[in-house]
């Protein structure tokens, strides 16, 4: 989460309570420092972030909304399970959103685009050989929004960023999966190569080829950590048990 100073210094700056304590939620969920089934405590956050029960509590209903936690009266809050539909959803907007952009940017991208786009890969490529998988991630963020602003919808991708919530928590979960980061920084090049050389249906291929790895990945991590999914499109109900922070206090 952010730190609490950080979090006192935006209010200061006149942010909004309930909007600063979503968003440091939110970033714990989306990230996996909040693993799914893992309990959450209104008045442990409260107390950690120096700020009143209303804004955690109302926070927590706008992450319910998106689908990051279950709320159950009498029983508490827990970070949501994977639900491979979430997944499929946020996949759909994510690809329609992305395709359509990069068919806009073959034939209208610059030199300095494509030096922009090469100098994140050779960051990716480092972020790899130090095995700093939250730096891959974002590097990873850095250069899909890149894509999407060298066609001129630069303004579209915090869309695409708050859709794909759910979809992101799966992307993490594949990082440490054999050789992926390596396996994704050459599906970049490639999707680089070919908008540098114009070919649109190619480029348009390598683009959604890339975009799909995740529902293999999602099958590959599903069979490590069936705990992390959910079948079901309702919530299911877990056991009562104690809050605890990191994840420990996630259902088994």
């Amino acid at each position: 989460m952010a730190p609490v100073e950080g979090l006192h210094a935006a209010r200061s700056r006149g942010r909004n309570t309930r909007q600063l304590v979503h968003e440091a939620l939110r970033s714990r969920i989306v990230s996996l420092e909040l693993a799914p089934g893992t309990a959450i405590s209104e008045n442990d956050l409260a107390a950690e972030l120096g700020v009143s029960r209303t804004p955690v509590r109302e926070s927590l209903i706008l992450l319910a909304d998106e689908g990051l936690v279950d709320i159950y009266p009498q029983m508490g809050t827990f970070v949501s399970r994977i639900r491979e539909r979430d997944v499929a959803s946020a996949q759909f907007i994510r690809e329609a959103l992305e395709r359509a952009a990069l068919r806009d940017a073959v034939g209208r991208t610059t030199e300095r685009d494509i030096a922009d786009l090469k100098a994140l890969l050779t960051a990716q490529e480092e972020a790899d050989r130090r095995t700093d998988r939250e730096g891959f991630f974002r590097l990873d963020e850095e250069f899909h929004a890149r894509l999407m602003a060298v066609s001129g919808h630069g303004s579209a991708w915090p869309v695409v960023s708050q859709a794909k919530a759910q979809l992101d928590r799966a992307r993490r979960l594949s990082l440490p999966l054999t050789a992926q980061m390596t396996r994704l920084v050459g599906q970049h090049r490639e999707i680089v190569e070919l908008l540098e050389a114009g070919d649109l249906d190619r480029a348009d291929e390598a683009l959604c080829s890339h975009l799909r790895l995740v529902f293999s990945d999602v099958e590959k991590i599903r069979a490590r950590h069936p705990e992390l999914f959910s079948d079901q499109d309702a919530p299911v109900r877990p056991r009562r048990e104690t809050a605890r922070r990191g994840g420990s206090g996630r259902e088994a």
